[in-house]
């Protein structure tokens, strides 16, 4: 009984981010191609690459606009002083269909896609 207690009071506990800062986007033409985890980089995937987490986990990336994009961590970067992370082409567009960087906020979701890991109501 205490680990149901428990767990619905962890789980109305605000997220926390794991990191603050500007986003930036990268395209297959500008890189060779072949993220750090080996996948090859598609401009149309939700993915990202950030320094730190492991590969195959998701994070929901919410934009100062209040547009939010959830990807998955196949790369490692940004190589590029004061960004924390580096979205797929269209998961950038997703948060601002025009702009090359912006203000974001990083949430750790874990290793399962968002949805799979939810307890029915």
């Amino acid at each position: 009984m205490f680990t149901v207690i428990a767990f619905v009071l962890l789980s109305h506990q605000p997220m926390q981010p794991v990191v603050e800062g500007l986003a930036s986007y990268y395209t297959v033409r500008g890189t060779g191609g072949i993220t750090a985890s080996g996948e090859r980089l598609k401009d149309n995937a939700m993915t990202c690459a950030m320094r730190t987490g492991e590969f195959g986990d998701y994070v929901l990336v919410v934009a100062e606009n209040g547009k939010s994009v959830v990807c998955r961590i196949n790369d490692r970067g940004p190589f590029v002083k004061n960004r924390v992370i580096d979205l797929s082409r269209s998961a950038m567009k997703a948060l601002h269909p025009t702009a090359g960087l912006v203000p974001v906020k990083v949430y750790n979701l874990g290793s399962e896609p968002p949805g799979l890991n939810q307890a029915p109501l």
